[in-house]
């Protein structure tokens, strides 16, 4: 039997969940979890933000391996008090996770190893005057960005002078904190995203099923950037050609510079592209697997989930636990709560959940149990994914169930897929 913990309470969470119960002998704990893992998991009551408390468990549990989902704990070293204790984890270190929590040591970075990204400058506080000056002779659009984290939503595509300096004034104001102290001003790259997951072991890797996330609010990707409003895969975008050169130009050396840096990467290396005419440039990096575009990659995903990322966190990578990265196709539409990303309300039951067919999951992102019914309690509140033998089905299958399930300012974009789905048509 093999004891895993799972760190996390979103819909990513709730997936990754889902995935390492379908292999065999798995024991699965889970801190905090949610509604929808606790079906699956044994839930946890420990203080999330204690370290040490959850390395006790583990050890006094035997845990063989921790999962850990979202970014914050990454970002604040759970993985290296784990580690330090001997304790295996899919999730790198606190200094490998700086290509996600800063977006200046990942420009630098790239740039130091001739990685395809954006051209860009850095500013902080001090330089505001320098940092506008520097919008006033800039092409637009262009992309400001917050250097630290800040849930998805620290990036501004301006595509006007005065929405750029309003950029800036918000950042350097506070409106995101102290990940605004310092920003990063990047041209604006022309192209379509994609997203690619990359298991690795801090040298081998594999790569999952190339997706699309739909940041912005709104149909027809206009609108205020969000968490993700939805994901679909495989992406048509990354071709065969595209996947090998984002492989050889990006994963290879990325993986090969963090271990030179003295940041070996061991986890999931999420790589957001930007594709223009078949050549890929990174749009960003995150240290764990990507929310929307997780609960599409892993529905389609076939083989021992739970054997890869162990295999991975014990250095030793098992491709062989893969038996097909992309067992047809999937469409995930999230169902928000009207206002996010934004002032929204929750605590609205949701129905319709148990008229569900078979060739759909409802992942909980933002829930609550309450006497037995799920309500809502996020902004996000759950991911809608549902399969089909191709993208048109997936879709189709994905809006059907979104009409059954009901919950007070349901709030959803009615384009997820689209552009996939024009390649075939």
């Amino acid at each position: 039997m093999t004891k895993i913990l799972l760190i996390g309470s979103g819909g990513r969470e709730h997936t990754i969940a889902t995935t390492l119960v379908k292999s065999q002998n798995v024991h699965l704990f889970a801190l905090p979890g949610n509604p929808g893992i606790s079906r699956i998991a044994q839930i946890v009551a420990l203080n999330a933000k204690n370290h040490q408390e959850i390395s006790n468990f583990c050890l006094d549990n035997s845990i063989d391996l921790v999962v850990i989902g979202p970014e914050q704990p990454i970002a604040d070293g759970l993985s290296d008090v784990l580690r330090s204790d001997g304790i295996n984890v899919f999730a790198p270190s606190r200094s490998a996770a700086q290509l996600e929590t800063s977006k200046l040591f990942a420009k630098q970075f790239m740039e130091k190893y001739n990685i395809p990204t954006a051209r860009f400058r850095a500013f902080d506080k001090s330089q505001k005057q320098a940092a506008s000056d520097y919008i006033l002779n800039s092409d637009l659009p262009v992309v400001i960005k917050a250097d630290g984290l800040a849930a998805g939503k620290g990036v501004i595509v301006a595509t006007t002078t005065g929405e750029a300096l309003q950029a800036i004034e918000e950042m350097f104001g506070g409106s995101f904190g102290s990940a605004g102290e310092k920003i990063v001003v990047e041209e604006f790259m022309q192209g379509e995203e994609a997203s690619i997951f990359a298991i690795t072991d801090g040298s081998n890797f594999v790569t999952l099923a190339p997706a699309q996330d739909h940041k912005r609010i709104l149909d027809g990707d206009k609108g205020k950037n969000t968490g993700g409003m939805g994901a679909y895969c495989p992406a048509p975008i990354v071709t065969p050609e595209v996947l090998e050169k984002v492989k050889s130009q990006i994963i290879i050396p990325t993986l090969k510079g963090m271990s030179e840096e003295g940041h070996p990467y061991v986890g999931c290396l999420y790589v957001g592209l930007m594709i223009n005419e078949g050549n890929p440039k990174v749009v960003e990096y995150n240290c764990r697997f990507g929310d929307p575009e997780t609960q599409a990659v892993l529905s389609v995903f076939d083989g021992d989930f739970a054997e890869l990322l162990f295999s991975a966190a014990k250095g030793e990578l098992n491709a062989s636990a893969i038996r097909e990265i992309s067992r047809g196709y999937a469409t995930c539409v999230v169902l928000a709560s009207k206002g996010y990303p934004d002032k929204y309300e929750t605590g609205f039951e949701i129905t319709g959940l148990d008229e569900i067919t078979d060739n759909v999951i409802v992942y909980h992102a933002g829930t609550k149990e309450i006497d037995g019914k799920i309500h809502t309690n996020g902004g996000r509140v759950l991911g809608v994914t549902a399969l089909g033998a191709s993208l048109k089905e997936s879709q189709t299958n994905a809006y059907k169930a979104v009409d059954i399930i009901h919950f007070e300012n349901k709030y959803f974009r009615r384009d997820i897929a689209a552009k996939g789905i024009k390649y075939s048509s």
